[in-house]
């Protein structure tokens, strides 16, 4: 299970240094996608597999839009000896990343955010939401 609020910087030919705690659980290759809220999905290859095999089992009218949304920019990553990946241009730009970047623990991803953007989400969560949220799983 990911966990965890990370902050780092990202270099100038756009490499994040993953934590290694997260790493454990990614694996020696995993995959960066966009994600929703303006950020960034990191997945091991678990959760890729199971992601491509949930989407590819929904009928073509609904599952294309998904299939090109989350696969059509993926990255399969691999981290170097400092625990950096490269983060694709196009990935970059998704996420409206710049320099300062957050890597968040969700549960069953990891998320790369901009820290202003992450910061703004937050920000913009009430606790209204967060209980309709919990509703939800009758907590």
């Amino acid at each position: 299970m990911f966990s965890g609020e990370y902050r780092h910087n990202m270099d100038p030919k756009g490499r994040v240094t993953v934590p290694s705690k997260f790493r454990e659980d990614l694996g020696e290759r995993f995959y960066v996608c966009k994600g929703l809220d303006g950020c960034l999905f990191v997945l091991s290859q678990e959760q890729w597999d199971k992601l491509v095999e949930k989407v590819s089992a929904m009928p073509l009218a609904q599952g294309k839009g998904i299939q090109r949304y989350f696969f059509s920019g993926a990255a399969e990553v691999e981290p170097d000896k400092q625990g950096r990946v490269l983060i694709p241009p196009n990935l970059r730009e998704h996420a409206g990343l710049q320099k300062d970047v957050t890597l968040i623990g969700a549960a069953t991803r990891a998320e790369i955010w901009d820290t202003e953007r992450w910061e703004a989400y937050n920000n913009s969560q009430t606790e209204e939401d967060l209980q309709e949220a919990m509703n939800c799983l009758s907590f």
